[in-house]
């Protein structure tokens, strides 16, 4: 039976400010917003209510509170406004006649000022199917690309980085080929010390995709405690793009390369063979097989972990590659993008425009799905999102948990936006641990 954990301490701290700001920081001002059912999550039909309070200093204000609301991510269908009396007010958002979620927008004005919030709440989320649907021939596709893309032999190179390198740990810059026309991707290879060269230590690996966007491999460093507890790592880009180049020059190529509303994710969209993800999932891949060659892999774990673009990777991999045992996701983009092309229905990151739902780049989208790739998880997998996420909205991470029928756990943390904590994170590798086979 799947362990669900549900974060819901909205209840039991009805009287802290905890729940004030989405992203805890230093502020004078602070919201406050309470569902009435403490998981957040109601049924279909059920009626939602959420009571509000804004502070200035941890004072509740007095004034009119403006809001709206509407299904996730879509246009507000309902629009008013409320008296804050004793800083307090509760608004009733109605429910749902489908699975979904509804969010509150709420905007205060003070001194001049716009102050915005929003709290999401769910309606029989366990029951959200994607839109998305696997084409027949999507297996026979992604084999034949792997099999052409593993024609080149595995080649790359590796060169000790010494600023990332540290009593418990050392790192590699790593640059693997990905075909004859010279194209590449970058990592940075983490092993724990004494482990390199060493016979006798034998480490589980884990691939790290990236978040999107064109740019470098933020702090190498940040998750180091990887390398430290016992595990190889290796921290990829997507893009070809050395690492080492200067911030300024990591601008100028994302204004060149990105300056449209997708970007990347745009390129090629029109046909399956051309779209630039394909390069991508292939890079994802190559990279297992470089982990996978390295002496020191104990032959059995590997494991691969992300979040947002980065998540959604981990979910190609696992999907693609059998090799993979342990798949730790969080908020996945790229997942049901289409199912914007059906009058309203949320989709998933980019967040195409509707000019591009043309039948052609439809088509291509269902071959990059994360819910397709889902489906062929067998990965132990442990996946994280939050509800007030926006970049990735819940409603199409509930369409990827709903589809994997793989061994997994939750965590869901309804208040995120898209983000996780560093305590979360760093849980995900204690998680990764206790599930090493052979422990």
């Amino acid at each position: 039976m799947n362990r669900i954990w549900n974060i819901m301490i909205a209840a039991a701290l009805a009287c802290s400010n905890i729940f004030a700001q989405n992203d805890i920081k230093r502020s004078d001002d602070q919201w406050l917003a309470l569902p009435d059912h403490p998981d957040w999550i109601y049924k279909v039909g059920e009626e939602a209510s959420v009571e509000v309070t804004f502070m200035h200093y941890g004072i509740p204000q007095e004034g009119t509170l403006e809001y709206s609301i509407g299904e996730d991510r879509l246009q507000s269908d309902k629009e008013g406004s409320v008296q804050l009396r004793g800083g307090r007010a509760k608004i009733n958002i109605g429910s749902r006649k489908s699975p979904g979620f509804r969010d509150l927008r709420l905007k205060f004005r003070k001194d001049g000022r716009e102050f915005l919030h929003h709290v999401k709440v769910g309606f029989s989320p366990e029951k959200i199917t994607p839109f998305t649907q696997e084409p027949k021939d999507f297996t026979s596709f992604w084999d034949s690309v792997l099999t052409d893309a593993r024609k080149l032999p595995l080649s790359y190179t590796k060169t000790r980085a010494e600023e990332y390198c540290t009593d418990k740990i050392d790192c590699y810059l790593v640059r693997l080929e990905l075909n004859k026309k010279g194209q590449c991707v970058y990592a940075y290879l983490f092993y724990p010390k004494g482990v390199e060269g060493n016979s006798a230590r034998k480490c589980p690996a884990v691939l790290c995709p990236p978040g999107a966007g064109i740019k470098t491999i933020k702090e190498p460093l940040r998750h180091k405690y990887y390398a430290e507890s016992g595990f190889i790592r290796l921290e990829m880009e997507i893009h070809g793009l050395n690492p080492t180049m200067t911030q300024e020059q990591f601008a100028e190529i994302s204004k060149a390369f990105g300056s449209d509303p997708n970007g990347y994710l745009t390129n090629g969209l029109h046909d399956r063979n051309d779209y630039y993800m394909k390069r991508v999932y292939t890079a994802v891949v190559r990279c297992l097989d470089l982990l996978t060659s390295l002496p020191e892999w104990d032959g059995v774990n590997l494991a691969v972990q992300g979040g947002s673009q980065g998540g959604a990777l981990s979910i190609v991999a696992a999907g693609l590659d059998p090799r993979v045992n342990l798949c730790v996701v969080n908020h996945p983009a790229l997942s049901d993008m289409a199912a914007y092309s059906q009058k309203g229905r949320t989709g998933g990151y980019p967040h195409f425009a509707k000019n591009l739902f043309t039948k052609e780049n439809i088509r291509t989208m269902a071959y990059y799905d994360v819910v397709n790739f889902a489906r062929h998880v067998k990965a132990k997998t442990y996946m994280t999102w939050g509800f007030n996420d926006n970049v990735c909205p819940p409603t199409t991470s509930y369409a990827v948990w709903n589809t994997l029928q793989c061994e997994k756990e939750a965590l869901i943390t309804p208040v995120n936006e898209h983000w996780t904590s560093d305590i979360t994170e760093k849980n995900q590798m204690l998680w990764l641990r206790k599930k090493i086979k052979g422990k």
